[in-house]
């Protein structure tokens, strides 16, 4: 029978969700849709050092933005809680004893004086040191210590880490479902720490290949800066005794500056005007940084953005629905390389969403900025208004500039537009032409734009100046939708009401 699919997003946290770290756990949910998986969230706080308050809530409310489903995991809870590494503390010194007694690691006392002594004369010799077989038997181990020594010193309370005892010159042969097949020699390799008894935790390595087995993750999708550790899961697994079950690995490219060189950082954001981060953040200590959802990038832009950046569906299409991009979802379409982030492309995806919103989705979205302004008129026309201009907008919040003449007459009018537009003819022009306007009774847009094209056309007059002069005075600048949506909008009454304000409190120019 073929195995479930269960994969995990497992941040650590450190500080905000950076654009990286939320691409990883959307190529986990779309992997694990697509297949019918499951999705488990899980928290790897064992680094008591960089913890930050407040980081897990915002990845919480980050995932939850971005539409990103939870099955399993921290705040939602599942049959292989606690979710949190630091809740499953007692779990993982077992399994560090199991290695020892099997061989796979062993118990290490040395101090810091005493590899910096190691490391002193490794330089002097010209050689980078390295903590493996070549040292291990040379410092105080359970290696090198008699048994009854190594049992005195952990029952008089001595600070030990027990390490990982790497196979000499071994090559560990390994398959990544990106990347192909990987080969490295265990010579290159150091003893990693696995355990501390300073803090009573794991580090990242015992406590990633025990919690995965024991949740039963099929499939480690995560950032290619895990590729060099892959070698010493690999023979974790096979320490334990769980080959059967190890997970298949994918490691993710990284996602690369503008000008692509090197890893996208809060730095680059902050020089080019852009976030990193799907929300706004705060820190315990005051610092801040800009989100996409506060800077009104809708979520569903955000994603499709995401999606993109590292994996290709293999056609032309660019705008997917989060159910797009789960049906056409496979690793084998993302790259090995690096993809390099552009801010403009993020903001052409937002500017599509815009585009493909409803006026009703509009309005919502709308309302509350036209109340910040005074304005209170309901949906229909909130609606109806964002729609005229959502063509012309890459976020709600540019709506007010494009709109706001629909609800406030102009009190300044465009210096350009008027030294073009109110001179020689026109302002009689436009005395004429209110008296046409004046004279229609069904103001809608078809029958105003009938009249007074058929007025304009008969006098021979120049349609660019009448319509610019006309525009002046109902927008007060030269932007806008077409003439008659805005007639139709504001009826005759304002529309007569804005021509005379112009005609009368602004002297033509000479």
């Amino acid at each position: 029978m073929a195995r479930e699919v269960r994969v995990r997003f497992a941040p650590s946290p450190t500080g905000p969700l950076h654009i990286g770290g939320v691409r990883t756990a959307l190529y986990n949910y779309l992997f694990a849709r697509h297949h019918g998986g499951k999705m488990i969230l899980r928290i790897e706080d064992t680094d008591s050092q960089r913890f930050v308050e407040g980081a897990e809530a915002y990845i919480i409310e980050s995932l939850k933005w971005c539409g990103i489903e939870i099955d399993e995991g921290v705040g939602v809870g599942g049959p292989h809680a606690p979710y949190r590494q630091s809740e499953r503390r007692e779990i993982y010194l077992k399994y560090a004893r199991q290695l020892v007694d099997a061989g796979w690691a062993y118990y290490a006392f040395d101090t810091s004086e005493e590899l910096d002594a190691l490391r002193h004369e490794a330089e002097a010799e010209g050689r980078t040191f390295a903590y493996n077989s070549t040292v291990r038997e040379k410092l105080p181990t359970s290696l090198s210590l008699p048994a009854s020594e190594v049992e005195a010193r952990i029952a008089r309370g001595d600070v030990w880490v027990i390490r990982f005892k790497m196979p000499e010159n071994e090559v560990v042969k390994m398959h990544d479902l990106i990347r192909g097949d990987v080969e490295v020699n265990t010579s290159t390799l150091d003893d990693k720490v696995l355990y501390k008894s300073a803090d009573a935790l794991p580090t990242y390595h015992l406590a990633n290949i025990v919690d995965d087995h024991l949740m039963e993750i099929s499939h480690v999708i995560r950032g290619e800066e895990w590729l060099p550790s892959l070698p010493l899961h690999y023979l974790l697994y096979r320490a334990f005794g769980w080959e059967d079950t190890r997970p298949e690995f994918a490691h993710l490219p990284l996602l690369l500056k503008p000008t692509g060189g090197g890893k996208l950082s809060k730095r680059d954001g902050d020089k080019m005007g852009f976030p990193v981060f799907p929300l706004y953040w705060v820190s315990p200590t005051g610092e801040t940084a800009h989100g996409y959802r506060e800077d009104g990038y809708f979520p569903e832009a955000f994603i499709n953005m995401l999606a993109l950046l590292g994996w290709n569906p293999g056609t032309e299409q660019e705008i997917f629905s989060m159910d797009e991009l789960i049906d056409a979802f496979s690793l084998d379409r993302v790259s090995k390389s690096g993809a390099r982030f552009q801010p403009d492309k993020a903001k052409w995806f937002n500017a599509q969403y815009m585009h493909r919103k409803s006026d009703a989705e509009l309005a919502v979205l709308y309302q509350p900025i036209l109340r910040e302004h005074g304005i209170e008129v309901d949906d229909e026309v909130a609606g109806h208004v964002a729609g005229i201009m959502k063509e012309r907008a890459v976020f709600i919040g540019d709506l007010w500039d494009l709109t706001s003449y629909f609800f406030i007459a102009p009190s300044v009018y465009e210096e350009k537009q008027l030294k073009k537009y109110w001179r020689g003819e026109n302002p009689a022009h436009l005395a004429e032409l209110r008296a046409v306007l004046a004279s229609i009774d069904d103001f809608s847009k078809e029958n105003t734009e009938r009249i007074v094209h058929a007025w304009i056309e008969e006098k021979g007059y120049p349609m660019g100046q009448i319509m610019n002069s006309l525009r002046l005075a109902l927008v007060g600048a030269g932007k806008g939708p077409g003439m008659y949506d805005v007639t139709a909008f504001l009826g005759k009454e304002e529309t007569l009401r804005r021509i005379d304000a112009l005609i009368s409190g602004v002297a033509p120019v000479e």
